[in-house]
């Protein structure tokens, strides 16, 4: 691939530069939660005048296992909600967006040492050297479709199951109304419980870009801490990853090129990655 192609091929329907949609995403993970405020104002902080989130629930867990969190420290040394994480066909494998751990430049951001997985009540820590970053080797960019890394925990998970191995969700192109769930463990600063779920719908599928990945526009609520919440078809099978959204806690309409959710979706070298981790097979 020449150098650049990926992005021009992924931002050709949009008119937004995928690198304006990692800047945004990279606050998604900023450190922590906001300080304290009134929330009252913060719950008309959606982004889209509609605003069907609730919080999620046991029965949520249930039907959309492997939701966790990514937790790490800040300079004071004091532990804080980053992003959403997912436990993913071993209870040892955790796949999340890249930006929790580089910018958009790829330059290291955090150490994966500085961070741990929550989930089921417990916190895991992290292989230091078992990341696997969805960025080729020679990349000068982090984008929308390689926003995804794979981290491998220390000891297994106990008491509590991963999310099944993803299959690469048949979805086509171009503008579409697909409804989805999008699964959010980490929550949004913008939404007053600690962890919420709301239907919602892809609203575009672009070509694919960087490592065969589709990105996936879709109109489901976001906010600060959001990142890496799971999208989830009627059938509650996980077909796609949240990266960024642009214009965050802007409460205006849904727009196919400037106001708009962007998810990658499970296929591709994505697909391919776990399937090696949880397998030591690429698979088909």
């Amino acid at each position: 691939m020449a150098p650049g192609a990926g992005r021009r091929r992924a931002t050709a329907r949009g008119g937004i530069p995928d690198r304006l949609g990692i800047a945004l995403a990279a606050l998604l993970c900023a450190a922590g939660p906001a300080p304290a405020q009134d929330f009252s104002a913060w719950s008309l902080a959606a982004l889209y005048p509609r605003d069907g989130r609730r919080d999620l629930t046991g029965a949520d867990i249930d039907r959309y296992p492997g939701a966790g969190v990514l937790f790490c420290h800040g300079p004071d040394g004091i532990p804080r909600k980053a992003a959403a994480a997912w436990l993913v066909g071993d209870p040892s494998v955790v796949v999340l967006n890249a930006h929790n751990f580089r910018n958009r430049r790829l330059e290291t951001t955090r150490e994966v040492g500085d961070c741990f997985f929550q989930i089921g009540g417990r916190n895991y820590d992290f292989v230091p050297g078992s990341i696997e970053l969805g960025a080729e080797p020679a990349a000068q960019a982090l984008h929308i479709t390689d926003d995804w890394a794979i981290l491998r925990l220390v000891r297994p998970v106990e008491g509590a199951r991963p999310q099944p191995l993803p299959a690469a969700p048949e979805l086509g192109e171009g503008p579409m109304r697909l409804p989805v769930v999008m699964v959010s463990p980490g929550g949004h600063e913008n939404y007053r419980g600690p962890a919420s779920l709301e239907t919602c719908a892809i609203r575009q599928v672009d070509p694919p870009s960087e490592g065969g990945i589709r990105r996936l526009r879709h109109d489901c609520n976001d906010g600060f801490g959001g990142s890496g919440s799971g999208l989830f078809d009627e059938a509650g099978r996980l077909i796609a990853m949240q990266s960024a959204s642009l214009s965050m806690n802007a409460r205006k309409p849904f727009d196919i090129e400037f106001h708009y959710g962007s998810a990658l979706a499970f296929e591709g070298a994505l697909l391919t990655a776990l399937r090696r981790a949880v397998t030591g097979q690429a698979g088909p």
